[in-house]
């Protein structure tokens, strides 16, 4: 599946229908009045949120969203059936923006959250409405009003409790693979992954958290270098970040800086995020280096922790850990719906 996660899109609400110019025509009535209906409502665009989807794939090619018209008013005082509303499903945690004026129109972060995004033109008033005194047989009505047409920009921003950063070939795909069920692409050479993955893990208790492993970040990926600039504003919802660092590079800590300065750079309170570190690859290093390279990091003043994702190594310290850091700040959304 291609990950899309920005958009663009218009959406068109239905117009009203006409109101309609009719007169009572029964028998033993000579004089019938005005029985022109109103036209029905147009119908109304609307954005809900849905935690099935994780992508703007299906508004890759289809770029037009319109509701149905309301129909005409009718004889005998009859109004016109209303047109329907459009529902379109866009995944939790899509921002969406008025493409002209750049308003921030919604956050879609709730299940179910609905957006009215264009809404439907009122129906015309029939004759009847027009009957007085001094005009009893009123031979006007009025037309429906056109209904909200909007251009829209959709920027998606994935809905994580724990983002897994670091360089290519830090080992984030495996990680992801052995903590939960996600199954994304590993191979032995950089930039395998091109989209973010995402994948719940399972805590002792049963309830799930989802961690999502962000692709690309390399030196001036803030400013468009490699796949960084754009999936760094997936960091940008996570509550915790678990830095995955190679601790068989040629420099663990200049790789570790590479990041922290991107962090920096790209702003967004992302360097000021809670960080865990977990040196990666631990089962291809002597006991004496790494420990170490574990003294150099703890330097830093984050924790600190040794695992292998390939033997399962040290993986279960490093969860409890992430728990318990979750646990300090209560989580603002569900994911029971993943």
């Amino acid at each position: 599946m291609q990950f899309i996660d920005q958009a663009e899109i218009q959406v068109k609400a239905g117009s009203g229908g006409d109101g309609m110019v009719a007169f009572r025509r029964e028998k033993y009535v000579p004089a019938g009045g005005p029985a022109g209906g109103n036209g029905g409502q147009g119908g109304s665009v609307l954005l809900r949120a849905n935690p099935q989807l994780q992508t703007l794939l299906d508004f890759k090619y289809t770029h037009l969203f319109q509701a149905e018209n309301g129909q005409r008013g009718g004889p005998k005082n009859l109004t016109g059936a209303s047109g329907g509303d459009l529902l379109i499903e866009v995944p939790c945690g899509t921002l969406v923006y008025d493409a002209v004026t750049g308003e921030v129109l919604a956050d879609m972060t709730e299940l179910g959250q609905t957006l009215c995004a264009a809404k439907g033109g009122k129906g015309g008033l029939g004759n009847k409405h027009f009957l007085s005194n001094r005009n009893r047989a009123p031979e006007h009505a009025l037309p429906g009003l056109p209904g909200e047409e909007r251009l829209l920009r959709l920027e998606l921003k994935l809905l994580a409790e724990v983002g897994i950063i670091g360089l290519p070939n830090a080992g984030k795909s495996t990680l992801i693979s052995v903590l939960s069920a996600a199954r994304p692409k590993i191979a032995n050479y950089p930039f395998t992954t091109l989209v973010p993955n995402l994948g719940v893990v399972r805590r002792p208790n049963g309830d799930g958290t989802v961690f999502a492993d962000i692709p690309g970040l390399i030196a001036g990926a803030h400013r468009g270098s490699g796949l960084g600039h754009d999936f760094l504003r997936h960091i940008e919802r996570t509550r915790l970040l678990l830095h995955l660092i190679d601790a068989t590079a040629a420099d663990p800590v200049s790789d570790y800086q590479v990041i922290q300065q991107e962090l920096t750079a790209y702003g967004h309170g992302l360097a000021e995020r809670s960080q865990v570190l977990a040196l990666n690859k631990i089962d291809a290093l002597e006991p004496d280096a790494l420990a170490a390279l574990i003294e150099q990091f703890q330097l830093t003043g984050k924790p600190v922790f040794a695992i292998s994702a390939v033997t399962r190594s040290g993986l279960e310290p490093l969860l409890n850990h992430l728990w318990e850091v979750l646990d300090q700040v209560p989580s603002e959304r569900t994911i029971s719906a993943y």
